[in-house]
């Protein structure tokens, strides 16, 4: 395996001939990453990116690849079609599995990106069994940004665990470093280890998972946090590997604009669906 990622990422992304573009906000495309990239969207005009892009997990034909090179390089040409697109004060959030993560990690520092978190969502998704490692029951998401962008860390407080305590510290304080500290009413700040159930285990029916439009659609509420944590209002929030829609239902229901792009026609057409009936 090549460990050069700077030479990979050359592989799949030919830069087209400068043009000036004006993104449409709320619209989603059927096209390819490349194609979207480089003819829908203007440079420096996106505030937040949010990217669940293929793992080479196989699957599904669009998450297969020939070997880890040829994922890498592909995930590399997209990163470095996307990057312009960002806003000189903006935020990167990418999906995938921890081994991937490690490389793309060490790509986007490499491009001048400043690494924040490299979070991990706490499935809380089924069963399973191995005998020779730990039950893989997470994936990451590397948070990156671009200069300073807004960061509204008030917006995703999360419920105290210790409620005996905190009520407790609500009447009397506790001493800290000679102060005396109170608990925040709205809660503790969020830290980098999510817990969400995954969609198909929300969407029981009588007790039993059901077979999901999408592979891989990622929780609704996830999603709420990021945008919420890295966005203002009007802000203009980017997912060219949109599945069935959840960043642009979710923008659009924290007053975002959004755009994105789906390649599939048939979850482009899910997408239509969702916002329709997210409406």
């Amino acid at each position: 395996m090549q460990t050069n990622s700077t030479r990979q990422s050359d592989v799949f992304y030919k830069k087209s001939k400068k043009q000036v573009i004006t993104a449409k906000v709320d619209k989603i495309y059927n096209l390819d990453v490349f194609d979207f990239l480089n003819t829908k969207v203007a440079d420096n005009s996106v505030d937040l990116a949010v990217i669940d892009p293929p793992y080479n997990m196989k699957k599904a034909d669009w998450d297969t690849f020939k070997n880890q090179d040829d994922f890498l390089n592909f995930t590399f040409s997209w990163i470095n079609a996307l990057l312009p697109k960002l806003k000189e004060n903006s935020s990167l959030y990418i999906f995938n599995t921890s081994f991937n993560s490690a490389y793309i990690l060490q790509f986007l520092v490499e491009q001048d990106l400043e690494f924040k978190n490299w979070i991990v969502w706490n499935k809380q998704d089924g069963i399973s069994a191995p005998k020779n490692k730990f039950v893989n029951g997470s994936e990451t998401i590397l948070f990156f940004t671009k200069g300073r962008p807004v960061f509204n860390f008030d917006d995703i407080r999360q419920p105290y665990k210790n409620t005996d305590r905190m009520k407790h510290a609500a009447k009397k304080g506790i001493i800290k470093n000679g102060k005396r500290w109170f608990p925040n009413p709205n809660g503790r700040l969020c830290s980098e280890v999510w817990d969400f159930s995954s969609e198909r285990h929300k969407n029981k029916v009588n007790g039993k998972t059901q077979k999901m439009s999408h592979l891989t659609p990622k929780p609704k509420d996830m999603i709420e946090r990021i945008i919420k944590a890295s966005s203002s209002k009007g802000d203009l929030v980017l997912d060219c590997f949109m599945g069935s829609g959840t960043t642009a239902v979710v923008s659009k229901k924290l007053n975002r604009n959004f755009i994105g792009c789906e390649k599939n026609k048939q979850y482009y057409k899910l997408c239509a669906i969702n916002i329709i009936l997210d409406e």
